[in-house]
Parts: structure tokens; C-alpha cells; sequence
């Protein structure tokens, strides 16, 4: 049931009072008179705190800069006359005790009468006492429906119009925007340039980041590394590989639901992050970054609020790659929550939409210390798969290497002993075999000359790994891997494991037997 759909029926079941938290007014406003016009000879009164009511001449003005006497208006009207009252910005109001008193009484009237009050606003703020009698209906941004009607209507008349597949492309990047916001950038487009370009595609990517910067909870990136720039992983990389082409309309045909996510977890910079990336990218998909902490507010409900409006863009934005890091530092099972239950309703209601959603958005999780996070996000449905990124095994450092040496020398980078590096780098992650290689950079630089297979060897010397600054933390992460609840990303891990255990076995550049 769609928007429209459902506030008729609110209205038809006579709900006096509904909350719609939204900042498109002029799109709302629309909608509420073409709901009004479905039930009939249904009145649509709006009242704002500057201009007073307006939609009847012979009230025009009246209520001005007066939000208790625009409640009253309501008993201007005959009681079998059907109206709508649309008030702006009126939570502002609703602390007023005598207003929220008004409110009150009118809702025993206007449950006998055809009439109803909606309340809009840009958030939800409610009262403790109006929370009984306020219905909120969430208003989502326009469907794709929307926007390709509007832009179908803006180059109309256009001596060059766009063609179907630019128009397509126009829309799919308009997702995610009011109707508002996507008609000023496409208008800016055509006033610049007189016609519609696939450079106007980028456009409207900057306007979406632009928004999305300005809700302080998301962050639009864009990704530029591949999964060839992620070293080892191989049981991972062929679980994504395989699910390259499922948001494709033939993937729906076949049958396949939208894929729900993964959670990556393992120790700190064995590369977990650099997988989101890789993921949208190999996808073709656009990256959302959320960092859960920036959905706790100081104001009672805010929280809550945020975790609502980021679902929501992120839905409208879908397809799309959504990455949570680290989960585990906001919803530890371990956490005192002495938050007066905050976090546990925002954690809550991200669990339901793990659960229930039914919008191409892919979550991508990571987390680090995976024993500490709360079961029911752990069970199936939430995700479809969880990963266990360990330490790299011999060969896979053997990638991590060569995918850093080819990266910073790209002409050069078979004269390094590769094999014998990942050989004597043990209990290294993927970071740190980085920062061994930038040591020996700032090494061979200040003494005017290229780096080598030795410089990087002593920087790896000179490096404690944390497999042995946290070795009790490390060693009990990689027990409970072991235990077979967790799908490991790596190919042979055990066997590596065990080569690389031999004891008293000497390497100098061959696989060791």
C-alpha cells in the first residue's frame, strides 16, 4: 500500500489527527488534494504561521501567527462537512499546553465528525501526551515512477530531447532526491547547456553527495579500488563473483531475491574495509558509509528519528552498497546500556529491517570483535553469509605483496623476493605488511636510492605485529573461528597454518614442501 493508499484510508476510518514528517511540502501537499479529490467533496484547508489559513476565501488569513485559534477553525466548519486540515510546521507548537490541550478535546469531537488534522513537519517531535491520538505516516522520497514522470515533463518541448536510455540513466541517478532538489538540477542542467548529457548523470551524483553530507549520518563514497586489489580471500571473492549480476531484472526473472549482505568479521587490518569497497565497485554500485555513532543524538526520540531517515535514503538510493563499520563498538551484547534504552530500540529497528527488507540494499558489516555482538544479529536472515577475515596465510601474503608492489612500483616490482618476504613476515595482517613496505620507501628515499628486499625485511623486524601485542585476544578470536560457526574467506587456511608451524625448516625462495 502506497502512500496515498494509505492516508485515505486513515482519513476514511476517521484518525483525527496524523503526523507527517517530511520536507516536501509542495509534493505532500499535492498528494493530500489528490486523496481529497478520490473521497469526494472533501475541503483542504492549510495553515501556516506566517500566511494564516488559506484554501477558503472567506477565511483567508485568519489564525495568523495564532496556532491555537487554526485548531479552531476546524469549529468554524459545519460538523457533516468533510475537510482536511493541513498544518505547517505545527510541532512547534505542540509543547504549548494549551494547544496540546486543544488537541485533546478536539480529538473527542472529531472522532463523530468527517475531518482530520496533519500535522507537517521535517522530524517527528511529539509530545508524551499527544503520542496516544497522533498517528505518524512516513513519507518517502518520489519512486522512480515519480521522477521520470516529472523529467518527462521537464524536456517536453526541448529541441533535443534526451533519449530513452539517458532519460533511464537520468532517473535511476535521481533516486534518492525530493522532487524538489531533482527539479533544480536538472533545471540548472538545462539552463546551462539547453539539453540533457551523461555529464549531467554526475551532476546529479554531486547533488546526492551533497545531501547525504548534510545529513551528518551517511557518507557518499567512491570507491576506487577493485577485488584484484584485495590479497587473498579467495572463498569470499568467488561467493561475490557469483552474485555479480543479482540485481539484474534477469536475476528476478530467474527467481533470486536480492541478496541481504554479509558480515565481515576478523582482526583489525586484514582488510575488511577495503572488501566493502572492493564490493561496490565490482557491483557497479553506489557505496554508503554509516558510522552507527553518528545515529546516537543528545534529544529524546532523535536517535530513533535518524535511524528511520537513514533507511529511508538508503532505500531510495537502492541498488545500492551499504557499509556499517564496525557494528560491534555500538551494539556490544556486553554494553551497560545505560542509555535509558536507546540504543537498544535503534539496534531494534535495524534488526527488523535486516530481517524485512525487501529493497536492493546490500549490507556490508564488519566487525572485530564478533564474540561480543548479540546473537539474534548473528542468525540467519539477517545476513546471508558471515565471514571470518584471519591473519593471512603464506600464500595469500604472497598477493597482499605483490598487489602493494605492483601498486607503488609497477615496472619493478618482480625484482622484489615476494615468496621470501611473506616467508618471514608471519602473524603479519595486510596493514602491516603495507607499512613494512612504506618504512623501507622512507628508508631507501633519504638515502637516494631504491628500496629493497632487505629494507623491507629489516622494517618487518622492526614492526610487532598485533597477532602478538594481543595474542590472548587474537588467539581466542581464532578458537572460536575454528569452532565451525563462522565461514572462513580464505582458501586452505588450515593447511598454510600448519606449513608455516613446521618447525626448524629453513626457506630461501622455494615453497616449502
Amino acid at each position: 500500500m502506497d502512500f496515498a493508499q494509505e492516508l485515505g484510508l486513515l482519513i476514511r476510518a476517521r484518525y483525527p489527527f496524523i503526523y507527517v514528517p517530511t520536507v516536501e511540502e509542495e509534493r505532500l501537499e499535492s498528494v493530500i488534494g489528490q486523496v481529497a479529490r478520490r473521497l469526494g467533496q472533501w475541503g483542504v484547508y492549510v495553515w501556516d504561521f506566517v500566511e494564516g489559513i488559506q484554501g477558503n476565501p472567506n477565511d483567508q488569513g485568519f489564525a495568523r501567527r495564532n496556532p491555537l485559534q487554526a485548531l479552531e477553525f476546524l469549529e468554524k466548519l459545519p460538523p457533516h462537512v468533510p475537510a482536511l486540515l493541513v498544518l505547517r510546521d505545527y510541532s512547534r507548537f505542540l509543547e504549548d499546553v494549551s494547544v496540546a490541550r486543544k488537541c485533546r478535546n478536539l480529538n473527542r469531537v472529531l472522532k463523530a465528525q468527517p475531518k482530520s488534522v496533519i500535522f507537517v513537519a521535517p522530524e517527528v517531535r511529539l509530545p508524551l501526551e499527544l503520542q496516544e491520538i497522533v498517528t505518524v505516516l512516513p513519507f518517502g522520497l518520489p519512486t522512480a515512477e515519480e521522477l521520470r514522470r516529472e523529467l518527462t515533463q521537464m524536456v517536453q518541448g526541448l529541441p533535443q530531447p534526451p533519449s530513452p536510455e539517458l532519460l533511464e540513466d537520468l532517473v535511476r541517478s535521481c533516486q534518492g532526491l525530493s522532487l524538489e532538489r531533482m527539479q533544480r538540477v536538472i533545471g540548472r542542467a538545462l539552463a546551462q547547456r539547453g539539453k540533457l548529457t551523461e555529464a549531467d548523470v554526475e551532476e546529479v551524483l554531486l547533488e546526492k553527495r551533497q545531501i547525504i553530507q548534510q545529513t551528518q549520518i551517511l557518507e557518499f563514497c567512491t570507491p576506487t579500488v577493485t577485488l584484484n586489489d584485495v590479497g587473498g580471500l579467495d572463498n569470499l571473492k568467488l561467493w561475490l563473483q557469483r552474485r555479480q549480476k543479482a540485481f539484474s531484472p534477469a536475476a528476478r526473472e530467474y527467481g533470486l531475491p536480492y541478496p541481504r549482505g554479509l558480515l565481515l568479521a576478523g582482526l583489525q587490518g586484514t582488510g575488511k574495509s577495503l572488501t566493502a569497497k572492493a564490493i561496490a565497485h565490482h557491483w557497479h554500485l553506489p557505496l554508503l558509509r554509516l558510522d552507527v555513532g553518528r545515529l546516537f543524538a543528545g534529544l529524546v526520540g532523535e536517535s530513533e528519528s535518524r535511524t528511520r531517515q537513514m533507511i529511508q535514503i538508503t532505500e531510495a538510493l537502492a541498488p545500492c552498497v551499504l557499509w556499517i563499520d564496525e557494528i560491534d563498538k555500538a551494539f556490544s551484547a556486553t554494553d551497560s546500556r545505560s542509555d535509558g534504552g536507546t540504543t537498544n530500540r535503534v539496534f531494534g529497528t535495524i534488526l527488523t529491517w535486516l530481517a524485512e527488507k525487501e529493497s536492493p540494499v546490500f549490507v556490508v558489516a564488519t566487525a572485530n570483535q564478533i564474540q561480543l555482538l548479540p546473537p539474534e544479529l548473528l542468525r540467519k536472515g539477517r545476513f546471508d553469509e558471515i565471514f571470518f577475515v584471519g591473519l593471512p596465510t603464506w600464500e595469500e601474503r604472497q598477493s597482499i605483496l605483490q598487489v602493494h608492489l605492483s601498486r607503488l612500483r609497477p615496472h619493478t616490482w618482480q625484482t622484489y623476493d615476494i615468496a621470501r618476504l611473506a616467508w618471514e613476515t608471519p602473524d603479519f595482517s595486510g596493514a602491516e605488511l603495507e607499512q613494512a613496505i612504506i618504512e623501507a620507501m622512507h628508508t631507501g628515499f633519504s638515502q637516494g636510492r631504491e628500496f629493497t628486499t632487505d629494507d623491507i625485511l629489516e622494517a618487518a623486524s622492526q614492526i610487532v605485529p598485533l597477532a602478538r601485542t594481543a595474542q590472548e585476544q587474537v588467539q581466542l578470536l581464532q578458537q572460536w573461528a575454528s569452532t565451525g560457526k563462522i565461514r572462513s574467506a580464505s582458501r586452505h587456511t588450515s593447511l598454510s597454518r600448519r606449513i608455516e608451524q613446521m618447525e626448524d625448516q629453513d626457506y630461501y625462495g622455494e615453497s616449502p614442501a
